[in-house]
Formats: structure tokens, sequence, C-alpha cells
């Protein structure tokens, strides 16, 4: 595997916030781990194959570090999390062609329909667990989500 379709694999786990990814061509496989500021950092990229191809802690970590920059603040703190019951992909609408479930200041009620996240073409509605307004929406649209991810954020 060459040296860009591994950066752009290490982008895509620092994009979409997923925990681990795991790709397998032929003999070479390639596994890709985000780690917690209060562990220690894992080995990001470890290769089974004939050939090793040596990659620095300094080269992986320089979206780590621009992201160690900005103050962070816990989402517990703005309100209650939503959080994605399973591995899927996230929608925000039933159709491209409908509107959205709900949008940023629109009040919910406890079983209102939020989302949908689809999971092996089956399409799960995902209803709101509590009475509030929507304060902040934390995933894109057609956005891959791993169970626990957060997707809302109400207050």
């Amino acid at each position: 595997m060459d040296l860009r379709k591994l950066k752009k694999l290490i982008d895509l786990v620092d994009e979409t916030g997923i925990a681990e990814l795991e790709i397998t061509e032929g003999e070479e496989k390639v596994r890709i781990t985000r780690y917690s500021h209060s562990s220690p950092p894992p080995t990001f990229a470890h290769f089974q194959t004939p050939q090793q191809v040596n990659i620095t802690n300094k080269e992986i970590s320089v979206a780590a570090q621009t992201e160690d920059a900005l103050p962070q603040k816990p989402l517990e703190e703005e309100g209650h999390v939503l959080k994605s019951p399973m591995v899927g992909t996230f929608y925000r609408a039933s159709s491209p062609e409908s509107r959205s479930f709900v949008e940023i200041g629109q009040p919910v009620k406890t079983g209102d329909t939020i989302c949908i996240i689809e999971a092996m073409k089956l399409l799960n509605e995902i209803e709101a667990d509590r009475d509030g307004t929507i304060k902040a929406i934390l995933v894109e649209n057609g956005q891959p989500v791993e169970y626990g991810e957060p997707l809302f954020i109400i207050s």
C-alpha cells in the first residue's frame, strides 16, 4: 500500500472520528486506531506484509496536534447528548428530496423521529429520548457513524 493511500486512510479516520479502521488488500493489511489524550498513543499503523513501511509518530500526529491547540468543552455541559445506538450511515431526512427531520433550534418531544441510520440496507428511525430543543447536530448528512457516537445535543 503506498503512502498516499495510507495518508488518505489516516485523514478519513481523523475526519470521521471513527475509533478504528482495518483494511486488507491481498496480502497487505493496515489497521489505524484513534486514541484518547488520557491514554498513551497506540501504534497507528501496523503492516503484515513482506515489505515494511516506516511512518513516524510525528507524521501521523500532525492533525492531532492542531486539535490539541483548540480548547475543548465537554458536550455534557452544553446539554443532553443523544448518541448513535448502532453503526451505520447517518441521514437527516427520509429521502434526498425531503426536508430534514429536525433543525437546530427546533423543539422535540420524546419519541419524535430526528434522523435515520441506515445499516445493512435497513433504515432505522432514531427517536428523541427526551423533550427539549435541538441545540447542535454533530454529524454531517451521509456520514458513517459508530455505536455510541454523539449525534445531537438536546437542551
